[in-house]
């Protein structure tokens, strides 16, 4: 879907350029477009790949064990059904102490991962089960204690202070998460399910 909406952008780009007189413009936008895309992937990619090695040696190390531990009597009111001993609790805590760091990239494939657990766990059939659906709104909706690629992204941009957002950020994505969890448990009690 997205690769004609893109080709849509393009051709009515290069079709209003052309009737417009402004084709130099377009094309002149383009290959600046681009350049900035690599530079800003470049700028990112060095963030990117510190906190993704953080998590790592995190996971190596034993912090995800204990992380897990403090998230225990919140998982287990949040994920009915899973041990908080199971490697789908594991990589549950994974994802969300992923997304706490905002470090919204590396959280997508532990978020997968925990996914495919719960999935093999909980053993749906056809639709998402009620854990699969609460991690699906944890993982989009995260409490985001440190913001890191909106900071970097910030600093790319040339911010003196890409980290002065952070109230803003405590106080949305904890209002979200908030409302997201709300959500999950009034639908889960009209469905019928426990």
């Amino acid at each position: 879907m997205m690769k004609w909406i893109m080709g849509g952008l393009i051709s009515v780009s290069v079709i209003v350029g052309i009737i417009t007189g402004n084709i130099s413009e377009v094309s002149n936008a383009a290959i600046d477009s681009g350049t900035k895309a690599a530079q800003l992937s470049l700028a990112l990619l060095g963030t990117m790949g510190l906190w993704g090695g953080l998590m790592r040696i995190a996971e190596k190390s034993g912090l995800t064990n204990v992380i897990s531990k403090l998230f225990r009597p919140v998982a287990k009111f949040l994920f009915k059904g899973i041990s908080p001993d199971s490697e789908a609790f594991r990589a549950i805590s994974m994802n969300i102490t992923a997304n706490l760091l905002g470090l919204g990239n590396a959280a997508t494939p532990l978020g997968i991962d925990a996914m495919k657990k719960l999935e093999k766990a909980d053993n749906p059939g056809e639709t998402a089960s009620r854990n699969m659906i609460m991690l699906a709104v944890l993982n989009t909706a995260s409490i985001q204690i440190l913001p890191t690629t909106v900071a970097a992204l910030r600093l790319a941009y040339g911010s003196q202070t890409p980290l002065d957002i952070l109230p803003a950020v405590l106080l949305t994505s904890l209002c979200s998460v908030c409302v997201g969890i709300t959500l999950v448990f009034v639908f889960d009690k009209k469905g019928g399910r426990t």
